[in-house]
């Protein structure tokens, strides 16, 4: 008998019996979007290369084998190259085709290849093991059509083989949670019911949007629609309700809600918890904190596929999943499908990646049965981008226009009000017991902070740690509410689905989407006058980072030509004007569309060239009494998956030359390519966060 797998204890699986449950797994995993038989056949197959005594003497510490090309060799003698693909990286990742002559490097035609001339251990013993259903050579003609299938394919497969080893080896079988929609559906109507009737006009409005919104759920078939609420209107809630109502009607088995920031996650994913029960949400990113509980384990084992029936999660964690190449993050991809997803804040869709992210929007909605809802204040004018992927699109707005237009969201003025240095700004803002004012850099935020004084100052920028933000956020909410002194500068990571209500707010000029979501965070609530509730805008003598000049050359157009910016009119020429600055290329900046358009299918090349987050950039530790114990481990080498997970409530990035100017001053201690930890504690202060000027003046970060 051929083993796949030998445990600790001496339990043996046969190979048979692994392929077989994998396959099983795998086929019901693509039976939604109707892919199970290649997912079938690629499962029966992935692992064939272990019928060869060279890998039976790896199982008792015998050198290494490569088991995978031989599945991936037969798949292509039949003609079958999606399971080919997956296959071959069911445990490498997913790899480039290549060239037909290739000889050298990892790409499918180059093992293959190299397997013809060289050959593989023999492993024939599974053709009297396995028997082959008919197969299935039926493929799409659209290269890009074709990658996205081999995606959701390998997806299934290398689930269904971790699982079953998991099961095997390990015995957990506690995974995954099925959507009881109907509980959620109470839960969430039990949530909303002291709502109505609304006890003002504001609220008034809000609950008329949520009704409009769960109506229009019940009532509409799976699609793309846009949800455009002015801030302040309750979208939070109403999408999670249309999400709901949608999921009911369309008999969906999952709502993912994605959103670009982690700090808005926090708040969001305890919303839902607050609504729906802990046992139905999974927050998943890379600052979320985990015990040691069995439930708490429950949710770290469902981070890795995402079998929950609420996921909520950040742009990077979704996009990336999608376009990189490795086995541990596309095992939940095949979850995506038959799902609700909710795109929060849709404005922040990376402007570098747009079309290939809405490349892959509409492909999920074409063909892999999911509804998406792009969800925001200020809705970015994606409909011609969209038509290049999704032909027969027709756009669909959830919230109708007499609701976003209402005289109760305009709760704010604008005002345009210069060019200041930081002393006249200062001298400003110091008129003020509470305001907000939001720069465009760390380093004017520090610069400013610097020279505020009195009672309530505070500073938040991404220079602080995840946690030491959270807990500055708690005290300024508590002295707004309090209504005492409170004078905060930040950078925009305030400004995106951040509950903080300001009497005015001073924003350095942006996007119209930046404006607009800071004037978010003043007079949220309506309380105040419109009139004496100002957002004034200025520009800094020292300028902005030259990341911004095409924002704010597309708002300075929009503001010249329009009275009210906050309109849908001014907000979509603000977004075909950026566009337009853009350039068409910018939209795919690393051609990830033409290059997976090819017959080349180059799925090594765009996991190397998709990076949603700069990429040159390292993590770094700030050592305190609440993370030293997990720096310990580090150092100790003894940190699991869970220790690292905790950590990063502890850690800041930097750029590569930052780090290489700390490490010039012995400054950081190195755990690996990619993490240090801050060593010169006087480098961080509590109430700025990073402050990179050395002790003598000497700057190492600006």
């Amino acid at each position: 008998m051929y083993l796949a797998h030998i445990t600790e204890d001496g339990r043996e699986q046969s190979v048979k019996e692994h392929l077989e449950n994998t396959a099983k797994k795998a086929a019901d995993f693509a039976e939604p979007f109707h892919q199970e038989k290649h997912a079938y056949m690629a499962g029966l197959m992935h692992d064939i290369g272990k019928y060869s005594d060279e890998f039976q003497r790896r199982l008792h510490g015998g050198p290494k084998v490569d088991h995978s090309t031989a599945g991936a060799l037969e798949a292509c003698k039949n003609k079958m190259i999606v399971e080919a693909f997956c296959i071959a990286g069911h445990h490498a990742g997913l790899p480039n085709f290549g060239g037909r002559a290739d000889l050298e490097g990892t790409s499918l035609n180059a093992r293959i290849n190299r397997s013809k001339k060289v050959g593989l251990p023999c492993y024939r013993g599974w053709e009297n093991d396995i028997n082959l259903p008919s197969k299935n050579t039926e493929i799409p003609r659209d290269m890009l059509e074709l990658s996205y299938r081999i995606r959701m394919v390998y997806s299934c497969l290398v689930d269904a083989d971790f699982l079953d080893t998991e099961e095997f080896m390990t015995g957990i079988l506690d995974r995954g949670r099925d959507l009881n929609i109907d509980l959620l559906q109470d839960r969430l109507n039990t949530f909303i019911a002291p709502w109505f009737p609304a006890n003002n006009e504001l609220n008034m409005l809000r609950c008329n949007i949520l009704k409009h919104v769960m109506k229009k759920g019940k009532e509409l078939n799976q699609g793309l629609y846009t949800l455009t609420v002015p801030t302040g209107g309750g979208k939070t809630v109403a999408s999670l309700a249309f999400a709901i109502e949608h999921a009911k009607r369309n008999g969906l088995k999952r709502i993912i809600y994605v959103i670009p920031y982690t700090s808005i996650i926090e708040q969001t994913a305890g919303i839902f918890r607050k609504i729906l029960g802990n046992e139905s949400v999974l927050e998943h990113h890379s600052n979320v904190e985990s015990g040691e509980d069995e439930e708490s384990l429950f949710h770290l084992r469902a981070t890795e596929n995402w079998d929950m029936p609420v996921v909520v999660t950040t742009s990077v964690q979704f996009f990336e999943s999608f376009f990189k190449n490795k086995a541990s993050s596309s095992r939940k991809l095949h979850n995506v499908a038959n799902s609700v997803i909710i795109f929060d804040e849709a404005q922040m869709l990376p402007v570098p990646y747009i079309k290939p992210c809405i490349s892959l929007l509409t492909e999920l909605v074409k063909h892999y049965y999911a509804s998406v809802v792009l969800c925001t204040a200020t809705q970015p004018s994606l409909t011609n981008i969209i038509r290049e992927f999704y032909t027969d699109y027709i756009s669909y707005e959830l919230c109708p226009s007499e609701y976003y237009e209402d005289r109760l969201f305009r709760r704010i003025s604008f005002s345009f009000d210069g060019t200041f240095s930081y002393e006249k700004l200062i001298e400003r803002l110091n008129g003020n017991e509470q305001f907000l004012c939001i720069v465009n850099s760390r380093r004017a935020a520090r610069e400013l902070f610097n020279l505020m004084n009195g009672e309530g100052c505070f500073h938040l920028s991404t220079s602080m740690y995840p946690e030491h933000r959270k807990r500055v956020l708690l005290e300024i909410r508590e002295r707004l509410s309090k209504g005492e002194p409170c004078k905060v500068v930040a950078t925009s990571l305030i400004e995106a689905g951040v509950d903080v209500d300001f009497p005015c707010v001073y924003r350095q000029i942006a996007g119209i989407d930046s404006l607009l979501q800071a004037g978010g965070r003043c007079n949220r609530e309506g309380k105040r006058n419109k009139d004496e509730s100002i957002v004034h805008v200025f520009d800094l003598e020292c300028g902005s980072p030259e990341m911004f000049s095409m924002q704010i050359g597309a708002a300075g157009y929009v503001i010249e030509k329009y009275e009210d910016i906050s309109s849908k009119e001014a907000i979509k020429e603000y977004f075909d004007e950026l566009f337009y600055l853009k350039g068409n290329d910018s939209l795919d900046q690393y051609q990830i569309i033409k290059q997976l358009s090819t017959i080349q299918l180059p799925f090594k090349d765009v996991s190397d060239e998709f990076n949603l987050i700069d990429s040159d950039t390292r993590t770094i530790y700030i050592e305190v009494e609440e993370s030293s114990s997990l720096i310990e481990k580090v150092r100790l080498n003894i940190a699991n998956k869970n220790d690292y997970r905790k950590l990063g409530l502890f850690g800041v990035n930097i750029y590569k030359y930052q780090y290489m100017s700390l490490k010039e001053h012995f400054a950081v201690e190195d755990l690996d390519d990619e993490k240090c930890i801050l060593i010169d504690s006087s480098l961080y202060r509590f109430d700025v966060g990073l402050d990179l000027e050395y002790k003598e003046g000497e700057a190492i970060m600006i």
